[in-house]
């Protein structure tokens, strides 16, 4: 399970990491945010703010392993530390094909305190926990199915955050915007 898990990863982060890092990158360049004039925090330790997203929102994206395989498609986001680039967060939305059930897949950074895992809260709604499943040298990974009250949390809310906790027991919580995820949900259902 945990091999097929990270194959998925490995493949969802390597079609789609290094397109979102360029994007992230072109738009810190055009666009300093505001954290750019502070001092960049350890990679490990981003604090809520300075891992501010610089995303275009949620992306909808199809892919095809080839000419004859079905279309697999999913929406993403993520959240980089302004100055460094580094991914903090990424958020891959797919359809499972076989039940037509939304599955979250979580990219986190290294160096979390494993058995806390992550949290997913809509607004102030419900905390969702969520048990990190690997690591690998990009990052620690979760999935979960999402339940149909979280799918239409996620689509009328106005902020998702993701929190977890770093070596040090401290919690970092990093705000996701929803106001374009009901847009980029219905591309792919």
């Amino acid at each position: 399970m945990q091999s097929r898990l990270a194959a998925l990863a490995a493949a969802v982060l390597l079609s789609t990491g290094a397109t979102y890092a360029q994007q992230s990158a072109k738009k810190n360049a055009a666009s300093p945010a505001p954290a750019a004039a502070q001092p960049a925090p350890a990679p490990t330790q981003p604090q809520a703010g300075e891992g501010a997203p610089a995303q275009p929102g949620w992306i909808a994206r199809c892919t095809s392993a080839s000419r004859d395989a079905p279309l697999e498609c999913a929406i993403e986001q993520n959240a980089v530390l302004t100055k460094t680039g580094q991914t903090i967060v990424l958020i891959n939305i797919r359809i499972a094909p076989d039940t037509r059930t939304p599955i979250a897949l979580l990219q986190l950074p290294l160096g979390l305190n494993l058995p806390v895992g992550a949290k997913l809260q809509v607004d102030e709604g419900k905390t969702v926990d969520l048990q990190i499943q690997t690591c690998e040298n990009r990052g620690c990974y979760a999935s979960t199915p999402i339940a149909p009250d979280l799918l239409a949390s996620l689509k009328s809310g106005k902020q998702l955050k993701v929190s977890f906790q770093n070596m040090a027991k401290e919690t970092i919580a990093i705000p996701m915007p929803l106001n374009d995820f009901a847009a980029a949900y219905d591309k792919i259902k």
